[in-house]
């Protein structure tokens, strides 16, 4: 009887084990079994070279399109670092000179179509080092005032003055912030008429409302209480525009646009818009001035500054290399179309009996 019930007991295991397998088994449909109808291309030479040949006519004209476009955006740029004698801002190119003032003269032949944009460009500059890149406290810009008092170990050699006293912002990137400013005139009659700047939303629209945020403490200049400015700034980060109270702390507009790390070393950002008043339609034709304070040092690292005056059109600003790749791999598709169609023509197999 023993015997007979362990059998019996073996036999049911069994049946439980085959019940689960078919439990977890997969429906038996055409896509869980994947007997679903299949389609693979079979290429051959009659569709291989016409799909290259028209490939390749595409990406030309697309090419010629950004090209053209390209070449027909307008640019001006200015160099001033004034490392030349013959450089108007030579006499401020000394590092141990400070508010230094230079003027640049220009003229303009024809009208340089609106909206126009002014940038400040540098060179040999990486903002794309590593340490670089994270010396700076994001708890702090993101306006959290227990990190002002004690900055994080990222920005050092940026974290705390000679006296030890926490800065704010801190880091490497901020204390660095472009602080060379400008104001352009146009030459009418022999007086001077000054271009108005438009320097609202030139930042990244996260940088200003999300990223970046300031203390929700009033007055301003109350959360930064026991801190010092950057060394190299000349004034604290609650006073950056004294003409705009919206536009200070760490949201100030020109402080978004620096933070915002360039790829290259060679970069231009963006200063101001040229979209006001008799400038709207952009630049006429004439003579102009545009007056530098000059603070920002560049030779210390070979660097070169210069200014940009630009337009755009609908695919963004001035750059040949898109269209130029595009003419590239055009060109090369139908190149490689008719070395295909040679191919073809001299070792295609006859065809069978």
């Amino acid at each position: 009887m023993a015997k007979g019930g362990g059998c019996r007991q073996v036999k049911n295991q069994e049946m439980v084990n085959q019940e689960q397998e078919l439990a977890n088994r997969p429906d038996n449909t055409a896509f869980t079994q994947q007997r679903l109808p299949a389609w693979q291309p079979m290429l051959s030479a009659g569709i291989i070279i016409p799909g290259f040949v028209l490939i390749g006519l595409a990406f030309i004209g697309i090419g010629v399109t950004l090209f053209v476009t390209s070449r027909s955006i307008q640019v001006l740029e200015i160099d001033y670092t004034g490392i030349e004698t013959t450089s108007p801002c030579f006499k401020c190119s000394d590092p141990d000179k400070k508010n230094c003032l230079c003027e640049l003269d220009f003229s303009i032949d024809s009208l340089f179509k609106g909206p126009v944009f002014f940038y400040y460009g540098l060179s040999n500059y990486f903002q794309n080092y590593r340490r670089y890149g994270v010396s700076k406290d994001d708890s702090q810009l993101s306006g959290d005032i227990n990190y002002f008092t004690r900055p994080s170990d990222t920005c050092a050699p940026y974290q705390y003055d000679g006296n030890n006293q926490p800065i704010v912002p801190c880091g490497s990137i901020a204390n660095s912030m472009f602080n060379d400013t400008f104001k352009l005139y146009q030459i009418v009659n022999g007086t001077e008429k000054l271009v108005p700047f438009d320097g609202k939303g030139i930042a990244w629209w996260t940088d200003y409302n999300i990223k970046y945020r300031n203390p929700t403490v009033t007055p301003l200049k109350s959360a930064f209480n026991g801190t010092v400015k950057p060394i190299f700034w000349p004034r604290p980060a609650y006073e950056l525009d004294p003409s705009d109270p919206a536009n200070n702390g760490f949201i100030n507009q020109d402080f978004l646009v620096w933070m915002r790390r360039a790829a290259l070393p060679d970069f231009r950002k963006l200063y101001r818009r040229i979209t006001k008043g008799d400038y709207a339609k952009g630049l006429p034709a004439g003579n102009y001035s545009l007056k530098i304070a000059y603070n920002y040092p560049v030779q210390i690292f070979s660097g070169r500054k210069k200014v940009v005056f630009s337009n755009v059109s609908w695919m963004g600003g001035k750059n040949e290399f898109l269209g130029i790749a595009y003419l590239v791999m055009g060109s090369l598709c139908v190149v490689m179309s008719i070395v295909m169609l040679i191919v073809y023509a001299k070792f295609k197999f006859p065809e069978e009996e």
